[in-house]
């Protein structure tokens, strides 16, 4: 359930953002132009103090207690996954984060267990402080590739989710930040969206496209509805898409 990334101004904290010209030259429509390059250099300067307990963005409201499932059908199979928002909280650089298990099974078998820590600043943009990945394959343990945490080993945060996306249209931002490990970024493309899917339908969702120069040729379209958060996710190079079935708040 991992988002995007914001302007300084509006975050009440220093971040050096990215340029937006690849994003925004026509005539490419802004859904189907290529991401923008990555960046050369990221820094960012938060402190405990600029953050608030619990997180409760429209867009990324996370709930403890709540439990989202999400499925699709990809080249390999059925893919399921399931969110749950833990109860528990997590200090990551004196922040103290929400905790969420995610665990991702295909064809019935697990494949990732992953919790995410996340916490929201005062001026209500959500931020991406880390994750603890545990990668399986055939029912054993095979690696932790992907784990990084925001203050440790040079692991910075990105942010996930606006406080008012409207306000960031035409963004590129970052999502989280370990070199070599997890550079995920996203565009803000748009918040009058449209989307039905098996848990229901939904208007004024907020669309982003999501990549990272780790995998060049993965790039997905996300979509997020007010009051539940992600809902539909999908892969722009193979057409495939992971939908939400079912969300208990």
């Amino acid at each position: 359930m991992k988002p995007p990334r914001w302007s300084a101004i509006a975050l009440g904290v220093i971040v050096l953002m990215l340029p937006l010209a690849a994003c925004l030259a026509p005539p490419v429509p802004l859904t189907q132009a290529a991401p923008a390059a990555a960046p050369t250099s990221y820094s960012v300067s938060i402190t405990a103090a600029d953050f608030r307990e619990g997180v409760d963005n429209p867009f990324f409201p996370l709930i403890p207690g709540s439990r989202y499932v999400y499925e699709g059908t990809t080249e390999e199979g059925v893919e399921r996954i399931e969110v749950e928002v833990l109860p528990e909280i997590r200090a990551v650089m004196g922040i103290q984060a929400t905790v969420l298990r995610d665990t991702v099974y295909l064809n019935g078998h697990l494949i990732e267990d992953t919790y995410d820590w996340y916490a929201q600043d005062k001026a209500g943009n959500v931020w991406y402080l880390g994750e603890d990945v545990k990668n399986y394959e055939s029912g054993r343990l095979k690696d932790t590739a992907g784990s990084w945490e925001a203050g440790v080993d040079g692991g910075l945060p990105g942010v996930i989710m606006f406080a008012r996306p409207a306000d960031h249209l035409g963004e590129t931002y970052r999502q989280e930040y370990y070199q070599g490990q997890a550079e995920d970024m996203a565009d803000l493309l748009g918040i009058d969206e449209s989307v039905s899917v098996p848990y229901g339908a939904f208007d004024q969702v907020l669309l982003t496209r999501d990549y990272t120069p780790l995998e060049p040729g993965l790039v997905e379209h996300k979509y997020y509805a007010a009051g539940v958060g992600m809902v539909k996710t999908v892969n722009l190079a193979t057409g495939e898409e992971i939908a939400l079935v079912e969300y208990l708040p």
